[in-house]
């Protein structure tokens, strides 16, 4: 990848619908492990421009849905930049660096890490994504201070990102997680493996979500059977939580006090 920070449009505000705070729009990154190119958001701190701190990063899929309504599906997006900015503002998390990196066609397969094109999106966020960021911005390269997040095939993917690459990503957010895909198959995967060094997790999932709520509820109380701290997991139910942007939007807050929370 030979992008450079000159090729980056700063900061992108489209006429008809402002992005709160800084951002940087990376125009058709391009991925030699998956042959196909995406978009990426890079929205940065209130304090990025006036000081030389560096920061954690936080990693999301689906991020045409995250920051605007123009980009998202159906018009709606999760509102990341108004509710990290709040809470940063309010001082409950420390401040962060999201990167919403944009979904292509070929998501059912990509958010997937047991098949072929979901390795290869591993390969693609771990050594190129990853590596633009950490030599473009001012970032904390640690595990520690990696997180990645998304919902339901997103959630799912962020679950398998967590568990099979601890090393890279200390922290992970999990809403409304696909757990049923390949017949469930993340349940053996998790009993077979070994358990990993996680520094957070969070699950969740609406009451109104029947398809998958049992899924969630089993899969935290695997991972409560496995011994994980109360410290280090963190499960959640929302009580009228359907399976919608909206929702998601509205309970974000609480994934990220516990992944940045001060």
């Amino acid at each position: 990848m030979n992008l450079n920070r000159e090729e980056i449009s700063k900061p992108l505000v489209d006429d008809h619908d402002e992005i709160a705070g800084n951002h940087e729009h990376i125009h058709d990154f391009y991925s030699r492990f998956l042959k196909n190119e995406r978009d990426i958001i890079v929205w940065l701190p209130p304090s990025y421009y006036n000081c030389m701190r560096r920061y954690p990063v936080l990693y999301m899929h689906d991020g045409q849905n995250l920051f605007s309504p123009s980009t998202a599906f159906i018009g709606v997006d999760w509102q990341v930049d108004e509710t990290v900015s709040k809470l940063i503002y309010s001082k409950e998390i420390e401040e962060i660096i999201v990167v919403g990196i944009y979904n292509t066609r070929d998501r059912l397969n990509e958010y997937n890490l047991f098949t072929h094109p979901g390795i290869l999106y591993s390969n693609f966020i771990i050594n190129e994504l990853k590596t633009f960021i950490d030599e473009n911005y001012r970032t904390k390269k640690d595990r520690k201070n990696t997180a990645v997040a998304g919902s339901s095939l997103g959630g799912l993917y962020s679950f398998q990102l967590i568990w099979n690459y601890s090393n890279v990503f200390g922290k992970a957010a999990c809403l409304s997680n696909s757990f049923w895909v390949d017949d469930k198959k993340i349940f053996n995967h998790v009993e077979v493996n070994d358990k990993p060094d996680i520094c957070k997790l969070y699950v969740d999932c609406g009451c109104k979500e029947t398809e998958l709520i049992h899924d969630n509820i089993n899969m935290f109380r695997k991972l409560r059977g496995m011994g994980f701290a109360k410290d280090k997991i963190k499960f959640y139910l929302e009580k009228e939580g359907k399976h919608t942007e909206g929702d998601w939007a509205k309970r974000f807050n609480i994934p990220l006090k516990f992944l940045f929370g001060i």
